[in-house]
This record gives structure tokens, C-alpha cells and sequence, in this order.
């Protein structure tokens, strides 16, 4: 039972800029409704090639993040045929450990598994996501003094441990999940963007 993945993360929430979750304290608001984005660029899964997938959790998160008790809908590639599917499902919702086996035990009700065709662009900071009719947001980097982007690394939270994370601001942010109750509609909230490179 092994698994290598590696690409890139999307991420955006209703937090503002910065989102105060990644360091451990309360999302602004009192909860937090997101979207995480794993592209794999390259990938294995006990045998199975997955790479060029891409797996998506849409998540209201109700209180402190690392309380956890989340509930989500984890969004999968139409691309994937059957094996892909179970492969990527496998690793996401931690039953092959590894690094992300921890991020998946905050989810307390996965209250759906959906196929639908997802559309990842990302590059240091910049980038766009669009997850079948449920989301859909763009978001560009936050500048540091130097003009590279600014990042965040060795934080409480993280969905891509061990890499650092490009903090950044959605310009648009939707979302319509009738199932989570989320009818997002935002400007200018928080977003991260960042590359992964998970093994267990």
C-alpha cells in the first residue's frame, strides 16, 4: 500500500485576507466555507497513474479548524475512470496514511462524493478554479517588499504539509452547494495557492 502524488493547490474561503486558520486561531466570522483544490500533475496510487487528476472538497468548517468537525463535499475528475476514483478517494480520506491522513480526520460528515469536471490553473500565487456548476473563483498573489509573493510556511494548518504556501486574494469567489447550505457570492477574501508533494 504506497502512494506519490504531486501539483498543485487552490484554495479559497469566506475568511478575509489573511485567513486566521492557517494559524490556529478562529475563522473570521466565527466559521469558515471553502474550497480545497489538489491538481495532480503527477501521480501513482498502488499501481494507478492519476496523474493529470484533480480531486476538490467544498467544506463548511464550524468553528476553530483544528477542532475539525467539518462537513463536506468531496468533488472528484469526470476523467477518472473507476480505479483513479477509488485511488484518489483512498488517499484523500486517509485510509493509505501519509501527511494527508491528518487534514482528513478534521472531516466529521462527508455528505457526498460527486463526479464533475474541475479546471485547475495555478502558478505561484495566481490562478483560477472551476469545480462543475458547485464553485468557482480566480485569485492573484500578495506581493512582499521584494515583489516575489508572499508566503507562509511552518504553520499550525496547512493542506500542503511540507511546502509553502502563496498567500493570495480571490477576486471572484462562488459557490452554490444547496447541500452545505452555501450560496457564496464574494470579492477579495482570502485564497492560497501552493504545490504538494504527498507520500505514504
Amino acid at each position: 500500500m504506497s502512494y506519490q502524488v504531486e501539483g498543485k493547490l487552490l484554495e479559497v474561503c469566506t475568511c478575509n485576507v489573511i485567513c486566521p486558520c492557517w494559524v490556529g486561531e478562529n475563522a473570521d466570522g466565527g466559521t469558515c466555507d471553502g474550497s480545497l483544490t489538489w491538481h495532480i500533475e503527477k501521480g501513482n496510487v498502488n499501481g494507478v497513474d492519476v496523474s493529470g487528476l484533480t480531486i476538490a472538497v467544498l467544506a463548511h468548517v464550524p468553528g476553530n479548524i483544528l477542532k475539525g468537525n467539518w462537513r463536506a463535499v468531496v468533488y472528484v475528475d469526470e476523467k477518472a475512470t473507476p480505479a483513479q476514483q477509488e485511488a484518489l478517494l483512498n488517499v484523500w480520506t486517509g485510509k493509505l496514511g501519509g501527511p494527508i491522513a491528518d487534514l482528513s480526520k478534521l472531516i466529521g460528515e462527508v455528505v457526498a462524493v460527486e463526479r464533475v469536471p474541475i479546471t485547475v490553473k495555478a502558478e505561484k500565487g495566481k490562478g483560477s478554479i472551476k469545480i462543475g456548476k458547485a464553485m468557482e473563483a480566480e485569485m492573484a498573489p500578495l506581493q512582499g517588499a521584494t515583489g516575489q509573493p508572499t508566503s507562509l510556511q511552518d504553520t499550525v494548518f496547512t493542506t500542503i504539509p511540507g511546502s509553502p504556501a502563496y498567500v493570495a486574494k480571490a477576486s471572484k469567489y462562488r459557490a452554490n452547494v444547496p447541500k452545505l447550505g452555501f450560496n457564496i457570492n464574494l470579492k477579495d477574501h482570502s485564497a492560497v495557492q501552493g504545490s504538494f508533494r504527498f507520500t505514504g
